[in-house]
This record gives structure tokens, sequence and C-alpha cells, in this order.
């Protein structure tokens, strides 16, 4: 017996009810007490708990210009914080905008998958003039951890499975999606995820162990490794270190790995900061700012040769091309835009020298409050500010007995340093991963004089207040105020 057709009108067709939605103009008047509220319902309730140990959950930004957050109150607040360097060109830097506008109000195309970019493909042209030696082979995507995962697997795939295993350095930060987690050196991170296993750790900047490991192992293929540790405290390796890489690389064919995303772009004054060195690595990847500061963009660039072996084949072509948003087009005309800003207005040039002057105030604030700054370190505006552990901030006869609790309490003189700064003179600053005790300072690359001034003289103020002050300030203003 046959069963009888199915036929649609024979179903009662409803409309899906509509759920309760909050509208773009909803979403622009939340108070900062709802937002908070959403925030711990929805996205991540222990984040919250650290914004407001910092008192940065009593912020809501309203909008923001050039160097300043604004607030829903009209507090303008200095961002020395840079949003790990996103923020390089400054927030909603004028030729950016207008070149977006450009775009929409033209109806250009925005995903076209189906077909060659014109702007995907000038963006990649202009990466490929920029960066030295034979780095031509570009691929775009939205993340750093999506370029450098694309960076990893380009190496390896060229180098085949005999030459697969990746040396990694400590306190590293590459990314937190499964591959370059890998590699990742954090406990915290790492978790309990299982991992690659083809990957050896070495300390940063120890060019012997790296020699060692590469003559007692033939199978590592691949190094990889930040020109300038972010996460690590800002953290460089000694002078001649990449050169001296690079040779080791060549002796015993493995590809060096760059990861620029967040040191590159300019930061240190030169587009990539392996310039510095006269060196030029495999492979290398940017993201961050490479947006504009107004996109998520991401890229690997590699050697021409290496990229034709991996995928210069037909058959091979779409092992990994680009993603569903490689190569978006108001981001890579966002991208093109910044390039040319960053050089038409000297970007680099200014990192270098107000990098030089604030380096160099900081270091007068490190011999006036010897027992607070312990060393200041990076290049252009990509510095560490490192504060001594709380035992040496105390009097003699206190430093022992404190000394016993320095691990558990590091990181908290940045924190109250941090909170104190936003609090009472609206000034933002960034922290590290790894070294608690630093507080990094990554502002936009337009920052000028009179912002270096503007940090310095707030810094100065706070830390002359001294440490007992600095730790009851914290407690009555903030920790306090949090409830």
């Amino acid at each position: 017996m046959s069963m009888p057709a199915f036929k649609p009108a024979d179903v009662a067709m409803t409309a899906p009810a509509r759920p309760k939605l909050y509208s773009v103009e909803d979403a622009k008047q939340l108070d900062v007490q709802t937002v908070k509220q959403l925030f711990t319902d929805h996205i991540n309730p222990g984040q919250v708990h650290f914004l407001k140990l910092l008192g940065f959950d009593k912020i809501l930004v309203d909008r923001a210009q050039g160097m300043h957050y604004i607030t829903r109150d009209g507090r303008k607040i200095l961002d020395f914080f840079g949003g790990f360097c996103s923020v390089a060109f400054g927030h909603n830097h004028p030729r950016i905008v207008a070149a977006r506008k450009k775009f929409q109000d033209e109806d250009r195309h925005e995903i076209c998958m189906a077909f060659m970019s014109q702007y995907a493909s000038a963006l990649a042209a202009n990466l490929a003039a920029i960066s030295p030696g034979d780095l031509d082979m570009v691929f775009l995507g939205s993340t750093g951890s999506e370029a450098m995962e694309a960076a990893l697997k380009v190496a390896e795939q060229a180098q085949g499975p005999a030459k697969s295993k990746i040396l990694h350095a400590t306190n590293s930060f590459h990314g937190k999606t499964k591959g370059v987690l890998s590699v990742t050196d954090s406990q915290l991170y790492q978790s309990q995820f299982k991992l690659v296993e083809n990957r050896v750790k070495v300390p940063f900047g120890d060019i012997e162990a790296v020699r060692q490991a590469l003559e007692s192992d033939p199978s590592i293929g691949i190094v990889v490794m930040e020109t300038i540790q972010g996460g690590g405290g800002i953290i460089e390796a000694p002078l001649g270190f990449w050169r001296e890489l690079r040779a080791l690389c060549d002796k015993h064919g493995v590809l060096w790995v760059a990861d620029e995303v967040q040191c590159g772009l300019g930061r240190t004054g030169q587009f990539f900061a392996f310039e510095r060195d006269g060196v030029v690595p495999d492979v290398t990847a940017l993201a961050k700012a490479l947006g504009g500061s107004k996109a998520a963009m991401g890229t690997m660039i590699a050697r021409r040769e290496l990229y034709m072996k991996a995928y210069g084949k037909p058959k091979t072509a779409l092992i990994h091309a680009q993603a569903t948003f490689g190569g978006m087009g108001e981001a890579c005309i966002s991208a093109i835009e910044g390039l040319n800003v960053l050089y038409e207005e000297d970007l680099m040039g200014n990192a270098q020298r107000q990098g030089d002057y604030l380096i160099a105030r900081l270091n007068e604030l490190r011999l006036k409050h010897p027992s607070l700054l312990k060393e200041i370190r990076g290049r252009g505006l990509m510095i560490g500010v490192e504060f001594n552990d709380i035992s040496e901030t105390m009097p003699f006869g206190l430093k022992h007995m404190v000394a016993l609790l320095d691990d558990k309490l590091k990181g908290s003189l940045c924190g109250f340093i941090g909170a104190l700064l936003l609090k009472d003179y609206d000034v933002l600053v960034a922290f590290t991963e790894y070294n608690r005790n630093v507080i990094r300072l990554e502002p936009p690359l337009i920052a000028t004089r009179e912002d270096c001034d503007t940090f310095i003289n707030a810094l100065d103020d706070l830390l002359s207040r001294g440490i007992t002050r600095i730790v009851t300030d914290y407690l009555r203003k903030v920790a306090v105020a949090k409830g």
C-alpha cells in the first residue's frame, strides 16, 4: 500500500514567535549596570570579577576619538593600552573612517568568495611590497590566531612529515586556537585541552639552547617565536640572536616563523621588528592594527618558494585557502588605507621619537622611585614598566617578612597602579599575561609629546604617594567602591 504524497498545505504554517530583541539604538542606550548584568549572564561572569578588582566595571564608553575614550558621563580617558597594539592609528582615524564610508555609500561588495576580489588582491600586493626579501605570498584572515595557524601550517606543509616538529619559546603567546595554543607557553590557557604533540620548548633568547635542540633532533623543521614577547612582559632577545637564529635555520634546513602580530606594523619604529637585525624570516604574521584599528584583519606572509612548495599545485591549492571572511571588502580597504596612512603621516617615525622620549622619561622616574620601579624596557611604543615585588617597596624591617608573600602578591602593585591611574587620572594602561609585575604601554602610534607628558606626570604623581598610600587609596577608592 503506497503512502499518500506529502503536501505542504497539509501542515498549518505559522510564523515563528519573535523573541524580545535589542535594537541597535536600544544597545546604545543601555546603562552600565544593565551592560554588566548582560555581560555576566551571557558572556563571561568570571571576567567581570577581574574588572571589579580594577574598578573597570564602572566605566561605560560612549565613543572614542584619537587618543581617547569618551565615557557616557563625559570623561576623556587617555588610551595607553591601545587594545594590545590594535589601536595603532588611534580611535576612528578620519581617513580610514572616510574610506569605509565611501565603500559603504557606493554599495561595494563585502563577501565575494566566488570571484577574485580587487581589494584583497591590492592589499596582498601592498603587503608584499612592504615586506623585505621574498616574503610576498599572502594569506588573509581575521585574527592573529588565524594568521599564526596559517603560518605554522604553510611551514609544516612545506617541510613534510619528517621535519614537522616545532620549536618554540618559554613565555610565548601565539594565540588560543588549538594549533597555536600548543606553542603558547601558558598552563592557564592550555588548560586540559589535548594539544599538538610535535613540539619542543627552549628558553626565549637562548641561542645555545636552540643550537643544541636543532643539532640533536633532525625532526625539528620549524622555529616559531615572537620578535618581541608581549605577554611575557615586553622581552627582547639578546642583540645578535636573530642573525644567529637565521644562520642556524639555514644550516639545518629549518623554517623560521616570526610572530609580529603585536610588535609589527610600525610599532617599534620599523614596519617589522625583525628588520632592525637585518634578517628575514621564512614566514611572518601580522594582525591587531592591520585593519586600520577599525576592522578585524590578520595576515600570514610567506616566502614564495615555500608557499609554492606547500600550495602551489592545483591539487594542493585549496588545502588552506582563505576562509569565508578572509579578505572581506571593507576590512581590506581599511587595511589598504591604514598602510598608506602609516607612511604618509610618518607614524613609524613618530613611534620611534615618542618611544625614545617616553623611555627616557620613565627611566628618570625609575631613578626617582627606585623602591617601586625595577626596570624599563622596550622599543618604540611597545614598552614594559616592571615594578618591584611588594617586599622591595617595604621598609627594611618588613622586607624579609613580606618576601614570603611576594609570589602570592605578584601583580597586585600593578593592579593598584592601573586602577588608580584610571580612577584618579583618566589614564588607561595594559597588563601582561606572564610577568604580572609588568605594566605594558602600547598607545596609538599617533601619540604626541603632550600625551606622553600627561601619562608621565600622572604616573609620577601617583608613585610619589608611596606604597602605603597607594595601597590605602586603592582600598578606599576602588576596592570599597566596588562593593
